[in-house]
């Protein structure tokens, strides 16, 4: 399998799952398997929608063993390799009392800036994630604005998926918005 391409996901912390967003996100991938030869997959962002990829992704790995999960993570984060997950989830799992599910990667990527970006280091991490990848899927809302509360004040701050939305389009990346209105 030379030459092997890959694929980012980004998107907002909270969405809509529903099964037409499963649908949609099951066929891109396995179109991007397919017909595009990928088959690195990177991760980063605690979204829903990351979840909801990285499950499916999950998923289609039974029927495609090439696929590679590659976690790019911040500062702040931990990395559960597959061949660790197992273990982990029995420890935790008799620890609380309840089944709990980690998400699990074959590979971690650690960007030059991992370090010294700060507390928005996700935007970096984001940036190094699209850099890295020859396609992005993406859950972007180009009317949503995120607020925080700040001193019982909410303001609009900057979406980091605008954020990185923008910068892919900026590095002429094939992107595949599944945002549906």
């Amino acid at each position: 399998m030379g030459n092997s391409k890959s694929c980012c996901f980004i998107g907002h912390r909270k969405i809509k799952i529903d099964d037409n967003l499963v649908n949609e996100v099951t066929n891109v991938i396995e179109k991007l398997i397919l017909n595009d030869n990928v088959s690195n997959f990177l991760f980063g962002s605690k979204s829903e929608f990351d979840n909801l990829c990285h499950q499916i992704v999950t998923d289609l790995k039974e029927k495609y063993n090439q696929i590679i999960r590659i976690n790019y993570t911040c500062s702040h984060e931990t990395f559960i390799s597959e061949n660790q997950r197992e273990r982990y989830e029995k420890l935790l799992s008799n620890m609380s009392g309840k089944q709990i599910r980690l998400k699990a990667y074959e590979k971690e990527c650690e960007f030059k800036s991992k370090f010294i970006s700060g507390k928005a280091s996700y935007i970096e991490r984001n940036k190094a994630m699209i850099d890295d990848s020859d396609y992005c899927v993406f859950y972007y809302d180009e009317k949503f604005v995120p607020f925080a509360k700040t001193l019982m004040v909410y303001h609009k701050r900057k979406s980091g998926t605008a954020i990185a939305y923008k910068y892919a389009k900026r590095k002429n990346k094939m992107i595949y918005n599944l945002f549906s209105k």
